[in-house]
């Protein structure tokens, strides 16, 4: 129990010292196996799945929380907030573009493609389950 209190609030402490990271600092994907955030802990195999399983749990709790008081707001204000995510996303991507090669910015277009096409067919899906839910009532 106390292992399992410790690795929570230590989960709960990663996004906060994730946005202290200097600029220079390690980016997602850079660190080394010695840069990992438990990785001075010495933990087993079965506790890093473990930990990973809390934390995922985490991710789906606050997103689900998040979701909830957004859904609060009135539809204006959500389209507003969505619009501005998406701007943001689209600037993003262009200077992300920008800085490829050539080559990169075709495999970069199709990765771009491929990530549509599967959240198109996600949406597709949930509409076809809310559907058939609504049928079986």
């Amino acid at each position: 129990m106390r292992k399992t209190l410790i690795a929570l609030m230590f989960a709960a402490a990663l996004p906060t010292v994730a946005m202290a990271m200097p600029d220079g600092g390690p980016r997602h994907g850079e660190h080394h196996r010695g840069d990992a955030p438990f990785a001075q802990l010495d933990l087993t195999r079965e506790q890093r799945q473990q930990i990973g399983k809390l934390m995922g749990e985490q991710m789906k709790s606050r997103h689900e929380i998040t979701e909830r008081y957004l859904a609060k707001l009135p539809a204006a204000d959500q389209k507003a907030m969505n619009d501005e995510i998406k701007a943001k996303h689209d600037k993003s991507q262009a200077e992300i573009r920008a800085l490829l090669k050539p080559e990169q910015q075709k495999q970069f277009d199709e990765l771009a493609k491929q990530r549509e096409e599967r959240r198109a067919e996600w949406a597709e899906f949930k509409a076809w389950k809310a559907e058939k839910a609504t049928k079986a009532q």
